[in-house]
């Protein structure tokens, strides 16, 4: 009678640990993925090595047209999804927006950067556009998901519902990169870097690293964004105290900022008021 017991416990635990096994099949194993858009594997594609940095003077014409657009990713099983990758590109927007010396933003698809790879394809896109410097956002993410000590109770149903043994870590890498497209050199870049870790069952470890991956990603991007904003103020600094690094000229009917044509504004209606209101008396004299 005990044998039998004994025979019988054994086979529910097979058949338990089968069921498990049903729901996760890596059980007992890490699992690694990643996925990332290069933007030395855009600029320089096959294996092509940069050239020698050119000494050439980046020359701006204010107000900017600046065109930005998502560098073209892999295959990864982890990609961004095409909602989070138009929230980083609105982000970079209204970082480059809140600049009086920006006249307008274009949103290139990263579809065109697909089929025009490398330096010479980005400064084609960006006259097609009519821009003057393009922002390209590019991104790498590594999840890594594996079983802890606490695994060894999934061996029962009740313990892959209910025990968290399954921990999921991610690592997100967020860059910005300002490009002059007239000299084809680097102005500056801005990067967000975001690391976490979490647990959870073996049945909600699919969905767990997936939520993750995304809020690391948006956790990188916020980081990112505020890292362009320093960048763009530092940019300004760079501008107006070394006039040797970057040449700065004014378009047509663009008097180098509001503040300028808001002053000349004010002074045109002051004028004018002074005129209405001295009118009348030198009628009267006249009369």
């Amino acid at each position: 009678m005990a044998q039998k017991r004994i025979l019988t416990l054994l086979l529910l635990v097979v058949f338990l640990s089968g069921c498990t096994t049903f729901f996760r099949p890596e059980f007992g194993t890490g699992t690694r993925v990643g996925a990332s858009s290069s933007l030395v594997d855009y600029l320089y594609p096959h294996g092509e090595q940069p050239p020698p940095q050119s000494e050439a003077v980046p020359q701006l014409d204010l107000p900017l047209r600046v065109g930005i657009a998502f560098v073209p990713g892999g295959h990864g099983s982890i990609q961004p999804s095409e909602a989070v990758r138009m929230r980083a590109l609105e982000q970079v927007k209204a970082e480059f927006l809140a600049r009086d010396y920006v006249e307008h933003i274009e949103v290139i698809p990263d579809a065109y950067l697909r089929s025009t790879r490398g330096m010479s394809g980005m400064q084609q896109l960006a006259r097609l556009y009519g821009v003057d410097i393009v922002a390209l956002v590019s991104y790498d993410q590594v999840s890594v998901t594996a079983d802890t000590n606490a695994a060894f109770l999934y061996w029962t149903i009740v313990g892959a519902y209910t025990i968290k043994g399954t921990s999921n870590n991610v690592q997100t890498f967020v860059d910005t990169a300002v490009f002059d497209v007239g000299s084809g050199q680097l102005l500056f870049r801005a990067p967000g870097v975001d690391e976490r870790s979490a647990r959870s069952t073996a049945i909600e470890s699919a969905d767990a690293a997936r939520e993750q991956n995304e809020a690391s990603f948006e956790a990188a991007m916020y980081l990112m964004t505020g890292n362009l904003s320093a960048g763009l103020l530092d940019f300004e600094h760079r501008v107006q105290n070394s006039p040797e690094l970057v040449r700065v000229s004014y378009r047509e009917n663009y008097g180098g900022g509001g503040s300028v044509d808001g002053l000349f504004l004010l002074l045109l209606i002051g004028v004018a008021i002074a005129g209405i209101s001295w009118r009348p008396d030198v009628e009267d004299r006249v009369g």
